[in-house]
């Protein structure tokens, strides 16, 4: 394509008049997807990467178009740096995720090129958003003033700001974007440079809004979010903001413009005026959730999509016609064939798995079971090219000719272009990293044949009876069950199906598979009367559908030969969402805190020694809905957690819980506290998560122990917060003064000394060490509990001290600790992990506050084997039994986590409560001695933290899968 100069006698190519440049970062598959679709246009591309790492594969597949590796670039560091890169007159920048209509580009090119007194041209946009094969189409613009073109610089600003339309993906002339980020400082502001380029180039030439197509921009890619805070940061009246646009209009006031002849001052305010009225025009605009105005979806193999409008429409927009419509149904295919972007890959996810879970041939399959279930998996998503191509293959000797004909069309369509392998798609997915991970966790097979020889000397290994409940009777789930058993390698098992359906076989208790007749009220006994005729040592539970990985069952076999006094074995499992992507479960040991506040993803598909059942009576008939927790929870009851285990195998593919409020659990709950002698009180502030209220009658004393050492301002801010914000009022301050030099502080502590008794200033006549200065305070506290408190800590919610002591007041608790937050909301530290990073790491860092964590872990109680001396309670009678904070070893740091592992080492559990918070950032002791000591004194349990399951990673961010995790199978075999 060609356009005509501006003198009109001469044609100049499309690739010297304009150059196209292409934002993009950490996104390779949508920087691909989008020069792909530029690839057809005849301009010069640029592409800026701001990603970590350069995209060489981009670079080799599109060897002409410029490419920009420019990491960590900030978004207005990237669009200077595009301004002075491109050479040609004329420019336009966009996203990734976006897509500018050639015909649109063209004409506005076309508008600049035949007039020189304009500096910018652009058309109207809508918004796209993707949900499975549809997608969905939102108002973006409304159409208002179209031409700009007064002489007034001042009436240009003042009509352009009225109906503000973001000149940001305009076409637009290269000197005036050179110029405009020239004369801009570093770091103005994302929402301030967008308004301060159109006052620019408003300023410096016309311009104008042609009535064509020009872009169709993606819904979740900021748009909509940044017009929502440009709107609320030019609509703020706090000083701040204030002084922020004041500046920034003094800066625009100050450049080299056709306006800047007016007063600085009466300049300023019309800039300040103009930056009211685009808020207004945001603010009176189209929601900031846009307006739906139709839909497009994608149903039948070959044909075009169908388009369903909304009863609002707004046909002033020149997006209603059949050209416009056509282009959509190549971008929707575009988008489709190559899915891309955070959100359309997360919503595809749960698709590709059940495409692939759908593609696998099974022993007892044939061609007509196979061609079913590809029908079922293109009919999931038609845009996977390896469904289409298997099912195009399968119908080749079918008497279909035409669907066949239309299947291999449509397959050598999508075989056209990249990333359509679905196979490879989802290996990149979350789900797909997790089954491949399992699948590296198999036994080899020669390690399948010495498990074998192994197992049949110990007369083929423990025995399992599976109870599988066929509560729907759902035929469908019994297969995908049966199939996974028949590809298990462990064959040590029988399996009883309950079923409310009609009995597929006459089968007997002797068979291995058996079907037992039930009904819902009947089940729970028919279970207790197979376990008690079962010459099985385990026994498990499971729902019809859930799966067994190939190689957990095997596991738990070699590792429970000869095991003594294990009464049950949780394992690990991954679960479907509701989106039917997989999500890792993997346990932090027999953890009893998390058990109780979290029981959905705990209590959950467990092993147990069959007489041990027996013994306990077995399954309850009254808790049909939190049966496994209700028996796991007598087993407490009945021997503590002694003989209770967790083996860091996956055994399921599973269901997750419904995320609901069950008043089973919270009965079964309340019953188990009662009989171990609380009168507590159970709540749910989330669905599936539990808050226990101990209800304890004593009120104890606490003394808190604060620290100073030179250290006024932090100490006096610490004080502070305690006194104002705690609600309990039971309670001492003892300020461990470790002999300052601070003459204000000593002022100020002696004038604390007058106040009464609560504040107690206890004074070293010497320097002493951290720990050495702590138990020194704690030998003069009055209170039965202590509270450690760092003093460049400050408390944030009135009922911490409440929250600690409904732990700490438990016989079986030792140490509790609190979460740290930051000024920013995000946590700092909610317990610590033993061995992250070689040494410790602060659980969850980084991670916002009111985010549920892993396993819902920031919003319940739950155990770690060590908490942050930052701020942590213990009874004072337990601190001087373990001996309190070591004053040899870890005289500066690290006594917080040795006294956590020496309370445990007396039997008691430590834990960390989300329910009290205290702001501090978290940060850990940087003494390589200490850490040293620390790790040679608790090795093993530096070996593996029992509360943080080996599967996850020790190394980056916690809770994160491990990369690299395999099972030792000849390790296990040389026991």
């Amino acid at each position: 394509m060609r356009v005509q100069d501006k003198a009109g006698d001469e044609a100049f190519p499309l690739s010297e008049q304009f150059t196209l440049v292409v934002l993009t970062h950490e996104s390779k598959a949508l920087a691909q997807r989008a020069l792909r679709y530029y690839s057809a246009y005849p301009c010069s591309i640029l592409v800026l990467d701001s990603s970590g790492v350069a995209d060489k594969a981009l670079v080799r597949e599109f060897p002409k178009v410029g490419y920009q590796h420019l990491p960590q670039l900030d978004l207005q560091a990237k669009l200077a740096q595009g301004a002075e890169l491109v050479t040609t007159p004329y420019m336009a920048f966009v996203g990734d995720e976006d897509f500018l209509v050639r015909d649109g580009l063209c004409q506005a090119l076309e508008f600049l090129e035949t007039h020189s007194d304009y500096g910018f041209c652009q058309g109207y946009g809508v918004m796209y958003s993707i949900e499975g094969m549809e997608t969905s189409y939102y108002l973006r613009d409304r159409k208002g003033v179209e031409d700009f073109a007064s002489d007034s610089a001042h009436e240009r600003i003042s009509s352009f700001m009225g109906s503000f339309l973001t000149p940001f993906n305009a076409v637009v002339r290269t000197r005036l974007l050179r110029q405009w980020f020239g004369h801009l400082p570093c770091a103005a502001g994302l929402e301030l440079e967008e308004i301060g380029r159109a006052f620019y180039l408003l300023a410096s030439a016309k311009a104008r809004v042609l009535p064509v197509p020009f872009i169709v921009r993606a819904l979740g890619n900021g748009i909509v979010d940044r017009a929502a805070q440009l709107q609320a940061m030019l609509a703020r009246k706090d000083a701040g903001a204030m002084t922020q646009r004041e500046q920034f209009a003094e800066l625009l006031a100050a450049m080299p413009l056709e306006v800047s002849g007016q007063p600085a001052r009466s300049l300023k305010q019309a800039i300040l005026e103009g930056f009211e009225a685009v808020a207004g025009c945001i603010a009176n605009g189209p929601s900031p959730r846009g307006t739906k105005v139709f839909r497009s979806t994608w149903s039948e193999v070959g044909k075009q999509p169908v388009r369903a409008f909304e009863p609002e429409q707004f046909v002033e927009l020149p997006f209603y016609n059949q050209p416009m419509f056509e282009l959509l149904a190549d971008i929707e295919f575009l988008m489709l064939a190559m899915p891309a972007g955070q959100s359309q890959l997360a919503a595809l996810e749960g698709v590709l798995l059940r495409q692939e879970e759908l593609l696998r041939v099974h022993p007892n399959d044939n061609a007509k079971t196979v061609r079913s279930r590809l029908w079922q998996a293109l009919e999931l998503n038609m845009f996977n090219a390896t469904v289409a191509k298997r099912l195009a293959e399968s119908m080749r000797d079918t008497d279909e000719v035409e669907v066949y004909r239309q299947l291999r069309t449509w397959s050598a369509r999508l075989e056209g272009l990249p990333a359509t392998n679905g196979s490879a798609l989802f290996a990149g997915t979350r789900s797909g990293q997790l089954l491949n991970w399992l699948d590296g966790r198999d036994p080899k097979p020669a390690q399948l044949k010495s498990i074998a020889n192994r197992l049949g000397k110990r007369a083929g290994g423990p025995q399992f009876q599976i109870l599988l409940l066929d509560l729907d009777a759902d035929m469908v789930k019994l297969q995908a069950t049966f199939d996974s058993l028949m590809a298990n390698h462990c064959k040590a098992f029988k399996l009883t199906v309950l079923t409310t359906g009609a009995l597929p076989a006459v089968t007997t208790a002797q068979d291995i598979v058996h079907f037992i007749k039930v009904n819902a009220g009947s089940h729970i006994e028919r279970l207790n009367q197979v376990v008690a005729q079962s010459t099985a040592d385990w026994v498990m539970l499971m729902e019809a559908g859930d799966q067994f990985t190939s190689s957990g069952l095997l596991r738990a076999s070699l590792e429970l030969v000869g095991a003594e006094g294990i009464r049950a074995v949780a394992m690990d499992e991954l679960q479907r969402q509701a989106n039917g992507s997989l999500s890792a479960v993997f346990r932090p040991g027999v953890n009893l805190d998390l058990l109780q506040s979290a029981p959905a993803l705990m209590a959950r598909h467990w092993l147990f020694q069959r007489e041990t059942l027996v013994q306990v009576g077995g399954f309850s008939r009254e808790f049909t809905q939190a049966i496994e927790l209700d028996l796991i929870l007598r087993l407490i009851e009945d021997g503590g957690l002694a003989g209770l285990a967790h083996l860091a195998e996956p055994l399921l593919i599973c269901q997750a819980a419904q995320v609901r409020d069950n008043a089973e659990e919270r009965q079964v709950l309340t019953r188990h506290l009662a009989n171990r002698g609380y009168r507590a009180q159970v709540s749910s502030a989330r669905p599936g998560t539990y808050q226990i209220d101990y209800q304890h009658a004593e009120r104890p004393l606490v003394s808190i122990i604060l620290p100073s050492q030179d250290n006024f301002a932090r100490l006096q801010r610490c004080l502070v917060s305690v006194l104002q914000r705690t609600r309990y009022q039971r309670y001492e301050v003892l300020i461990a003064e470790n002999h300052s030099q601070d003459a204000e502080l000593e002022g100020w502590l002696a004038s604390l000394e007058s106040h009464g008794e609560r504040i107690r200033v206890l004074r070293s006549g010497q320097r002493l060490s951290a720990s050495a200065l702590h138990n020194a305070a704690c030998r003069e506290a009055r209170g039965e509990y202590l509270v450690l408190l760092s003093s460049d800590a400050e408390v944030v919610n009135a009922n911490w001290i409440e929250s600690l002591l409904n732990q700490a007041q438990r016989p079986e608790v030792g140490v509790v600790g609190a979460r740290l937050v930051n000024e920013r909301g995000m946590t700092t530290q909610a317990g610590l992990v033993l061995g992250f990073n070689g040494h410790l790491g602060a659980a969850f860092a980084g991670v916002p506050k009111d985010a549920p964590g892993y396993m819902n872990s920031l919003w319940v109680e739950k155990n770690y084997s060590a908490v942050s001396g930052v701020c942590l309670m213990i009874a004072k009678a337990l601190y001087d039994v373990v001996g309190g904070l070591d004053e040899e070893h870890f005289d500066q740091a690290f006594a917080d986590v040795d006294l956590c592992l020496k309370t445990a080492d007396a039997g008691y559990l430590t834990v960390l409560t989300p329910q009290a918070q205290v702001l501090h950032p978290g940060t850990l002791a940087e003494d390589s001695q200490a850490a040293a000591a620390l790790k040679d004194k608790w090795g093993g349990r530096f070996a593996q933290d029992a509360s943080y399951n080996e599967n996850l990673a020790l190394a980056g961010r916690s809770f994160t899968l491990k990369a690299e995790s395999r099972v030792d199978w000849l390790q296990l075999l040389a026991h």
